[in-house]
């Protein structure tokens, strides 16, 4: 979970250098092997529980069986994903999904492929949630109105969905404070008093808990408990210029997420293959829910939650583009 997403801003002009950078041909990523016919794929990734299933399918088979060549690459959140997509440094990403409309509505071409992660719609017990301290005079979410709240990046889909959860349990979403933190530091500044509440997956909640967090809201699934949160997603040039490569990493990622879904204890276990959590922690971890099928009608109401926050400087994004 150590990411820290940049800003959408500096994003469009990242993408500008880095396509300047990158190969001369933007679309021939996936570059074949000698003598199998096998595509190697890079896919910039974030190293935390919702690509479980990406890890799984490749243990499984499932991309090489479609003669892909998988090579998952780390790196600190979707915001940074984008440009990397665009340039052909990554032929598939991983990013939210508020990301993905923010860049689009700024001209990066970029096209969602096959889902990612979604909300497992348990109030209480989902896989994002907004903690604060055992003693804390915060009861609901209509009490983080004038407090300081953590969230990974402002101006996201972290900080839009909090501002729901207030908004629906009555409170004023427009005078929450938001502070930018890491995942990793949310459970201490939370037990230092630096924060009034975080927001935060695991295994930081599950740190934040063992220290006497309680859960006072959770976004994802008070905004919609089917949202879509993250997808995968690749450049619109290489989607058009390679649909079969596109048409087969959907449907081995499709594969994944079906199989990670009807097998949760073989997705918990990869996750001590690409990141340090284990023992305790490993076993209570709250896993997302990995639907194959994009929820549409979530999206719909998350991109008017971010046209309500001013996300999209007054622009609408294509839904029907970016994510059919």
């Amino acid at each position: 979970m150590k990411r820290r997403v940049l800003g959408l801003a500096a994003v469009v002009i990242t993408v500008v250098g880095a396509a300047g950078c990158g190969s001369s041909d933007p679309a021939g990523g996936g570059s074949s092997a000698s003598g199998g016919g096998t595509t190697k794929v890079k896919v910039g990734i974030i190293p935390i529980i919702d690509v479980a299933p990406l890890y799984l399918g490749q243990k499984k088979g499932f991309f090489s069986s479609r003669g892909i060549d998988l090579e998952m690459v780390p790196a600190q959140g979707g915001a940074a994903i984008i440009p990397g997509v665009v340039s052909d440094q990554f032929q598939f990403g991983f990013s939210n999904t508020t990301s993905l409309m923010i860049a689009q509505v700024k001209g990066v071409p970029i096209k969602s492929v096959v889902n990612g992660a979604a909300s497992n719609g348990k109030v209480g017990a989902d896989v994002t949630g907004v903690a604060v301290k055992k003693d804390s005079p915060v009861k609901s979410a209509k009490d983080l109105a004038g407090r300081t709240v953590a969230v990974n990046t402002l101006q996201n889909i972290g900080s839009t969905t909090v501002r729901e959860s207030v908004r629906l349990a009555g409170g004023d979403p427009s005078k929450v404070k938001f502070v930018e933190m890491p995942f990793d530091q949310m459970p201490a500044a939370l037990d230092g008093g630096r924060v009034d509440a975080a927001w935060m997956g695991d295994p930081a909640m599950t740190i934040a808990k063992a220290q006497g967090a309680r859960v006072v809201a959770s976004p994802f699934a008070e905004t919609d408990p089917k949202l879509t949160v993250a997808t995968y997603f690749t450049s619109t040039q290489l989607a058009k210029q390679k649909p079969d490569l596109v048409k087969k990493f959907a449907a081995a990622m499709s594969e994944s997420l079906q199989y990670a879904t009807d097998h949760p204890d073989e997705a918990r276990q990869i996750l001590t293959t690409y990141t340090k959590i284990g023992g305790d922690v490993l076993n209570k971890l709250t896993l997302p829910a990995w639907p194959a099928e994009i929820d549409m009608a979530s999206l719909q109401k998350l991109a008017s939650l971010g046209e309500t926050d001013g996300l999209f400087d007054g622009k609408k994004p294509d839904l029907n583009a970016l994510f059919s």
